[in-house]
């Protein structure tokens, strides 16, 4: 099958999105467990034509699917999430979250580039396939969750209980973001996370700061001081240990980095700071995408009255880098702090549930050069960037450790869209562009050119 769909149905994709969007499908919120199963089953009822069904978890059901009608050709895995974040203050959203409203070609609503828009893409085009060619040009199974902003719990025990219905060649994901809307990219690499609290435990209650104070080692001091000690003045983390399976970017690597545009003084002036700090020796771009980190992200204790705490709190995130495993990384961020703390107190370390090794695809990939090809097809005067991710994806290095498989990070949002923030929006003409991007890919990836051999 050589041709693709035409996708000339642009009112009725913006009307189903709408509809889709207007679902407060919230996995945080535990009173909207009825929006996320009514947003499930209408995923469900989008892929009637793959015996669309609504499959129950621990948790928010899964939307499970599959049309496997094309013999030799391979079989693809279609991964995308139908929850969506809580929208915050909603008094600083221009219009109601969940009421999508339309304005300079783009739609604002919560969801809408993460996820809705971009997975709506992948079910037009097997539509678009069906409806003007009769069929599609390979074998594609869907799997879209109702858990990607809580961390996926329910992920891998879906993945291990529906194995036989998973089976595939590649996942492509609608989830994730191209790096710029200035030009296409695609995604090779994203980074883990390893959460952790730090406590510090001192007297057995507060203590009255001018009877004590002086005479006791004050928890918040000792804290502070252990977080200070976890990085050298410069940037580099002081953590022994925790570079050690870092692979050393090579050459190779370095080149393609530097070869991606990127002004540090614009970053600079975007994040609004006087000057950019991070380890020595690489470039602001190197730290930011390929380079592991260890980052306080939140500490508290005591308050504006006068005491001695007999508890300081602080929460780290560290992420990760392909090779590290977070369960090293935590036990040398443990010993670390244990072996440095003060007299006077003691520390406790605990690992968040949850943590997520680092996921990469080779930049040679073959599912890697089909995307890059499919991209040129739709944005022909554009080089398309490969891109790393600093944020994580659990769903990826699950469906590696579990499926054995690869994924194609394919998603037509943008890092710009106000993910996660008020008046979050996707470009509508990423519609259009995604559909012809993925038709593409589907096409290439049947056609098995320049020895793609996945099937």
């Amino acid at each position: 099958m050589a041709a693709t769909p035409s996708f000339d149905e642009g009112p009725r994709y913006l009307r189903e999105l709408t509809e889709f969007l207007s679902i407060p499908s919230i996995s945080a919120d535990p009173a909207r467990k009825p929006d996320l199963r009514q947003a499930a089953e209408w995923v469900a009822a989008q892929l009637a034509f793959a015996n669309g069904r609504v499959v129950e978890t621990a948790g928010h059901p899964v939307v499970l699917g599959e049309w496997l009608e094309a013999p030799g050709a391979p079989t693809i895995l279609v991964y995308g999430h139908y929850d969506v974040q809580p929208p915050g203050d909603e008094a600083k959203w221009e219009t109601p979250p969940f009421s999508p409203s339309v304005r300079d070609g783009r739609i604002y609503a919560r969801g809408a580039t993460d996820d809705k828009g971009p997975m709506l893409v992948p079910l037009k085009v097997a539509e678009a396939f069906l409806d003007e060619l009769g069929a599609l040009p390979l074998n594609v199974r869907f799997l879209f969750e109702g858990e990607e902003e809580v961390g996926s719990p329910s992920l891998a025990g879906v993945l291990r209980d529906h194995h036989g219905e998973l089976e595939a060649d590649l996942v492509v994901s609608a989830d994730g973001a191209m790096w710029r809307p200035s030009e296409p990219s695609i995604a090779i690499a994203a980074k883990g996370i390893l959460a952790l609290d730090v406590v510090v435990t001192g007297p057995g209650t507060d203590l009255h700061s001018g009877r004590h104070g002086g005479a006791v080692q004050n928890p918040l001091h000792a804290l502070a001081q252990l977080l200070a000690g976890l990085h050298e003045p410069e940037g580099t983390v002081a953590v022994g240990g925790f570079y050690d399976d870092v692979l050393p970017l090579s050459a190779a690597d370095r080149a393609a980095l530097a070869r991606v545009p990127f002004d540090e003084e614009a970053y600079r002036l975007e994040v609004g700071v006087p000057a950019l700090h991070g380890e020595p020796g690489f470039s602001t771009l190197e730290r930011l995408w390929a380079r592991p980190t260890l980052e306080v992200n939140g500490v508290e204790g005591g308050g504006r009255f006068t005491v001695i705490p007999r508890q300081a709190r602080a929460h780290i995130t560290c992420r990760l880098v392909p090779d590290q495993d977070p369960a090293a990384v935590f036990d040398a961020v443990a010993g670390h702090l244990g072996a440095h703390c003060p007299p006077g107190v003691e520390v406790a370390v605990e690992a968040e549930p949850g943590a997520v090794p680092a996921y990469a695809i080779a930049a040679d990939h073959p599912a890697v050069r089909a995307a890059t090809r499919a991209l040129a097809a739709v944005y022909p005067d554009v080089e398309t960037l490969l891109v790393r991710i600093g944020g994580t994806l659990p769903a990826a290095s699950l469906f590696q450790e579990i499926l054995g498989l690869k994924t194609l990070l394919f998603s037509f949002s943008t890092a710009d869209e106000q993910l996660h923030a008020p008046n979050e929006f996707f470009r509508l003409s990423r519609l259009g562009e995604g559909m012809r991007a993925w038709a593409e890919l589907w096409r290439l990836l049947a056609l098995d050119e320049d020895g793609l051999h996945l099937g």
